[in-house]
């Protein structure tokens, strides 16, 4: 036997009226959790009862959901505005880093003491104290920049030191020539079998014969 269908109508008995409704919105909110359960799917339901109190359901975050579905509604309907509005961000994007960057160029050529003459005294101090600033982390700079060269100069002196000191430490013991020409002699005499002694007897008696053969010589001329 087929179901009788019951005509959808307003329920005149308020109390009846609100049976219903806690029937129908108990059966509501578990088809909105299957259909987000089943079909991983976004779900937010707002009801307001007759009475005027407020049931809510959401899959997720109720205010996450609002707000996709406020951007979602802004659009809708607008598919051929939507490149307009990209092209307009763009342009404000891009008007805005322009300014920026004429207003750094500014600053800049101010720096270097150009275009002054707009600038009140309050401003020309502050730009005097931000330089003074400056200049003295540019001289900090430079000092410890100096200050590292010179420890890196030093510390390359003391290693072309070491290395100096290893190389002449690897280097032979060579005699100088002083020393090897008393050896030499030395070994002449004794090839000879004459003794230093014996050398300078023969020195001293050849000089004095020396003086004999004078002697003679001075004698026979005194002759008359």
């Amino acid at each position: 036997m087929a179901r009788e269908r019951r005509e959808i109508r307003r329920i005149e008995s308020a109390a009846a009226r609100q049976v219903t409704f806690s029937k129908r919105r108990r059966g509501l909110f578990k088809k909105a959790e299957e259909l987000a359960v089943l079909c991983d799917a976004d779900v937010a339901l707002v009801v307001f009862s007759s009475t005027g109190k407020l049931s809510q359901f959401a899959s997720s975050s109720m205010n996450e959901i609002i707000d996709k579905y406020t951007t979602h509604s802004k659009n809708l309907g607008k598919p051929d505005k939507q490149p307009s509005i990209d092209l307009n961000l763009e342009h404000s994007k891009c008007s805005s880093l322009n300014e920026q960057l004429a207003e750094a160029s500014l600053q800049l050529r101010q720096m270097r003491g150009e275009e002054l003459d707009g600038l009140s005294v309050e401003e020309l101090q502050r730009m005097e104290k931000n330089l003074e600033a400056g200049l003295q982390r540019v001289l900090c700079t430079k000092d410890r920049q100096f200050m590292e060269e010179i420890g890196e100069l030093q510390q390359k002196g003391i290693q072309l030191a070491e290395e100096n000191m290893r190389l002449r430490n690897q280097m032979p013991q060579v005699p100088s020539a002083g020393m090897l020409a008393v050896p030499d002699t030395e070994n002449v005499l004794a090839e000879d079998g004459q003794s230093s002694e014996s050398v300078m007897t023969a020195l001293n008696s050849g000089s004095s014969q020396d003086n004999d053969d004078g002697s003679d010589i001075s004698l026979k001329l005194g002759l008359p």
